[in-house]
Protein backbone atom coordinates (compact mmCIF):
# COMPACT_ATOMS: atom_id res chain seq x y z
CA UNK A 1 0.00 0.00 0.00
CA UNK A 2 2.95 2.36 0.66
CA UNK A 3 3.72 2.02 -3.05
CA UNK A 4 0.44 3.73 -3.91
CA UNK A 5 0.84 6.67 -1.55
CA UNK A 6 4.48 7.00 -2.62
CA UNK A 7 3.49 7.80 -6.19
CA UNK A 8 0.05 9.29 -5.52
CA UNK A 9 0.42 11.43 -2.39
CA UNK A 10 -2.71 13.49 -3.09
CA UNK A 11 -5.20 10.71 -2.33
CA UNK A 12 -8.24 11.46 -0.19
CA UNK A 13 -8.93 9.52 3.01
CA UNK A 14 -11.67 7.62 1.19
CA UNK A 15 -9.32 6.64 -1.63
CA UNK A 16 -6.60 5.54 0.82
CA UNK A 17 -9.13 3.41 2.69
CA UNK A 18 -10.38 1.84 -0.56
CA UNK A 19 -6.86 1.05 -1.78
CA UNK A 20 -6.00 -0.42 1.63
CA UNK A 21 -9.00 -2.76 1.43
CA UNK A 22 -7.95 -4.26 -1.89
CA UNK A 23 -5.47 -6.78 -0.53
CA UNK A 24 -7.86 -8.44 1.92
CA UNK A 25 -10.71 -8.38 -0.60
CA UNK A 26 -8.69 -9.97 -3.39
CA UNK A 27 -7.14 -12.58 -1.10
CA UNK A 28 -10.60 -13.53 0.11
CA UNK A 29 -12.10 -13.70 -3.38
CA UNK A 30 -9.04 -15.45 -4.79
CA UNK A 31 -9.48 -18.29 -2.29
CA UNK A 32 -12.92 -18.90 -3.83
CA UNK A 33 -12.41 -17.97 -7.47
CA UNK A 34 -8.83 -17.96 -8.71
CA UNK A 35 -8.32 -14.77 -10.75
CA UNK A 36 -4.78 -13.85 -9.69
CA UNK A 37 -1.80 -16.20 -9.47
CA UNK A 38 -0.40 -17.00 -6.02
CA UNK A 39 2.85 -15.21 -6.85
CA UNK A 40 0.99 -12.11 -8.01
CA UNK A 41 -1.47 -11.95 -5.11
CA UNK A 42 1.50 -11.48 -2.76
CA UNK A 43 2.60 -8.52 -4.88
CA UNK A 44 -0.87 -7.21 -5.60
CA UNK A 45 -0.02 -3.54 -5.13
CA UNK A 46 3.04 -3.68 -7.39
CA UNK A 47 1.93 -6.01 -10.18
CA UNK A 48 -1.74 -5.12 -10.38
CA UNK A 49 -2.72 -1.94 -8.57
CA UNK A 50 0.27 0.30 -9.34
CA UNK A 51 0.59 -1.18 -12.83
CA UNK A 52 -3.04 -0.25 -13.50
CA UNK A 53 -2.39 3.24 -12.18
CA UNK A 54 0.32 3.73 -14.78
CA UNK A 55 -2.58 5.02 -16.89
CA UNK A 56 -3.23 7.68 -14.23
CA UNK A 57 0.32 8.98 -14.77
CA UNK A 58 -0.47 9.51 -18.45
CA UNK A 59 -3.94 11.05 -18.11
CA UNK A 60 -6.36 12.46 -15.54
CA UNK A 61 -9.84 11.39 -16.54
CA UNK A 62 -12.30 14.27 -16.43
CA UNK A 63 -15.52 14.11 -14.38
CA UNK A 64 -18.33 12.33 -16.27
CA UNK A 65 -15.92 10.82 -18.79
CA UNK A 66 -16.67 7.23 -19.80
CA UNK A 67 -14.04 4.51 -19.89
CA UNK A 68 -14.42 0.88 -20.94
CA UNK A 69 -12.02 -1.75 -19.57
CA UNK A 70 -11.94 -4.68 -22.01
CA UNK A 71 -10.91 -8.11 -20.70
CA UNK A 72 -10.83 -6.73 -17.18
CA UNK A 73 -10.19 -10.14 -15.56
CA UNK A 74 -10.25 -9.54 -11.82
CA UNK A 75 -10.82 -5.81 -12.34
CA UNK A 76 -7.54 -4.44 -13.67
CA UNK A 77 -6.97 -1.71 -14.64
CA UNK A 78 -10.63 -0.74 -14.09
CA UNK A 79 -10.99 -1.02 -10.30
CA UNK A 80 -7.85 0.97 -9.33
CA UNK A 81 -8.74 3.63 -11.93
CA UNK A 82 -12.32 3.81 -10.63
CA UNK A 83 -10.94 4.48 -7.14
CA UNK A 84 -8.55 7.10 -8.52
CA UNK A 85 -11.21 8.87 -10.61
CA UNK A 86 -14.49 8.60 -8.64
CA UNK A 87 -16.30 11.11 -10.87
CA UNK A 88 -15.60 9.16 -14.07
CA UNK A 89 -17.68 6.18 -15.18
CA UNK A 90 -16.09 2.79 -15.76
CA UNK A 91 -17.62 -0.09 -17.70
CA UNK A 92 -15.70 -3.34 -17.04
CA UNK A 93 -16.19 -6.08 -19.63
CA UNK A 94 -15.06 -9.70 -19.64
CA UNK A 95 -16.18 -12.85 -21.43
CA UNK A 96 -15.63 -14.98 -18.29
CA UNK A 97 -18.51 -14.59 -15.87
CA UNK A 98 -16.83 -15.85 -12.71
CA UNK A 99 -14.16 -13.15 -13.01
CA UNK A 100 -16.87 -10.49 -13.10
CA UNK A 101 -18.36 -11.97 -9.95
CA UNK A 102 -15.09 -11.04 -8.23
CA UNK A 103 -15.12 -7.55 -9.79
CA UNK A 104 -18.70 -6.94 -8.67
CA UNK A 105 -17.95 -8.20 -5.15
CA UNK A 106 -14.89 -5.97 -4.81
CA UNK A 107 -16.69 -2.91 -6.21
CA UNK A 108 -19.61 -3.45 -3.87
CA UNK A 109 -17.38 -3.88 -0.81
CA UNK A 110 -15.52 -0.67 -1.69
CA UNK A 111 -18.75 1.24 -2.30
CA UNK A 112 -17.76 2.13 -5.86
CA UNK A 113 -20.79 3.71 -7.53
CA UNK A 114 -18.95 4.44 -10.78
CA UNK A 115 -18.42 0.83 -11.90
CA UNK A 116 -20.70 -1.32 -14.04
CA UNK A 117 -19.93 -4.71 -15.54
CA UNK A 118 -20.94 -6.68 -18.61
CA UNK A 119 -20.39 -10.39 -19.14
CA UNK A 120 -19.69 -10.60 -22.84
CA UNK A 121 -17.49 -9.39 -25.66
CA UNK A 122 -16.50 -5.79 -26.26
CA UNK A 123 -18.01 -5.86 -29.75
CA UNK A 124 -21.50 -6.30 -28.31
CA UNK A 125 -21.39 -3.15 -26.12
CA UNK A 126 -23.74 -0.53 -27.55
CA UNK A 127 -22.15 2.51 -25.95
CA UNK A 128 -19.40 5.00 -26.78
CA UNK A 129 -16.46 5.93 -24.57
CA UNK A 130 -13.79 8.58 -24.24
CA UNK A 131 -11.18 5.88 -23.74
CA UNK A 132 -10.86 2.12 -23.96
CA UNK A 133 -8.34 0.69 -21.49
CA UNK A 134 -6.90 -2.80 -21.17
CA UNK A 135 -3.96 -4.86 -19.98
CA UNK A 136 -2.57 -6.61 -23.04
CA UNK A 137 -5.41 -9.02 -23.70
CA UNK A 138 -4.40 -9.48 -27.34
CA UNK A 139 -2.33 -7.87 -30.10
CA UNK A 140 -3.12 -4.24 -30.89
CA UNK A 141 -4.58 -4.86 -34.40
CA UNK A 142 -7.03 -7.41 -32.98
CA UNK A 143 -7.91 -5.11 -30.10
CA UNK A 144 -8.53 -2.18 -32.45
CA UNK A 145 -10.91 -4.32 -34.50
CA UNK A 146 -12.95 -5.02 -31.35
CA UNK A 147 -13.29 -1.44 -30.14
CA UNK A 148 -12.84 1.01 -33.02
CA UNK A 149 -16.58 1.70 -33.24
CA UNK A 150 -16.86 2.43 -29.51
CA UNK A 151 -14.92 5.71 -29.32
CA UNK A 152 -16.86 8.92 -28.77
CA UNK A 153 -16.29 11.91 -31.08
CA UNK A 154 -16.67 14.42 -28.24
CA UNK A 155 -13.22 15.39 -26.95
CA UNK A 156 -12.85 16.27 -23.25
CA UNK A 157 -9.15 15.57 -22.62
CA UNK A 158 -5.78 16.88 -23.83
CA UNK A 159 -5.10 13.33 -25.10
CA UNK A 160 -7.26 12.42 -28.08
CA UNK A 161 -9.96 9.83 -27.47
CA UNK A 162 -8.92 6.27 -28.17
CA UNK A 163 -7.08 3.34 -26.60
CA UNK A 164 -4.81 3.34 -23.54
CA UNK A 165 -3.14 -0.07 -23.49
CA UNK A 166 -0.84 -1.47 -20.81
CA UNK A 167 1.81 -3.53 -22.57
CA UNK A 168 5.30 -4.90 -22.00
CA UNK A 169 8.29 -5.76 -24.15
CA UNK A 170 9.21 -4.70 -27.67
CA UNK A 171 6.19 -3.29 -29.49
CA UNK A 172 7.93 -2.32 -32.74
CA UNK A 173 6.36 -4.95 -34.99
CA UNK A 174 2.94 -4.80 -33.43
CA UNK A 175 2.61 -1.03 -33.71
CA UNK A 176 4.30 -0.43 -37.05
CA UNK A 177 0.95 0.00 -38.84
CA UNK A 178 -0.07 2.74 -36.39
CA UNK A 179 1.89 5.92 -37.08
CA UNK A 180 0.08 7.98 -34.46
CA UNK A 181 0.78 5.98 -31.30
CA UNK A 182 2.53 7.50 -28.30
CA UNK A 183 4.41 5.12 -25.99
CA UNK A 184 4.90 6.08 -22.36
CA UNK A 185 7.56 4.08 -20.49
CA UNK A 186 6.32 3.33 -16.98
CA UNK A 187 9.96 3.26 -15.84
CA UNK A 188 9.84 7.06 -16.27
CA UNK A 189 7.23 7.22 -13.51
CA UNK A 190 7.94 4.22 -11.27
CA UNK A 191 11.42 3.14 -10.12
CA UNK A 192 10.68 -0.52 -9.31
CA UNK A 193 12.36 -3.12 -11.58
CA UNK A 194 8.98 -4.61 -12.46
CA UNK A 195 8.26 -1.54 -14.64
CA UNK A 196 11.49 -1.68 -16.63
CA UNK A 197 9.79 -2.95 -19.79
CA UNK A 198 6.20 -1.90 -19.03
CA UNK A 199 4.49 0.76 -21.11
CA UNK A 200 1.25 2.61 -21.70
CA UNK A 201 0.41 2.85 -25.41
CA UNK A 202 -1.93 5.64 -26.47
CA UNK A 203 -3.60 5.12 -29.84
CA UNK A 204 -6.03 7.85 -30.89
CA UNK A 205 -9.04 6.55 -32.78
CA UNK A 206 -11.14 8.76 -35.02
CA UNK A 207 -14.87 8.57 -34.57
CA UNK A 208 -16.60 6.63 -37.34
CA UNK A 209 -20.27 7.55 -37.42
Amino acid sequence: MELITKYFPELSETQIRQFQQLEALYKDWNSKINVISRKDIDELYLRHVLHSLGIAKVISFQPKSKIMDVGTGGGFPGIPLAIMFPESKFHLVDSIGKKLKVVEGVAQSLGLKNVKTTHGRAETIKDEFDFIVSRAVTTMPTFVSWVKQKVSKEQNHPLKNGILYLKGGDLTDELQVYRNTTIYDLSDYFEEDFFETKKVVHLPIKYKG
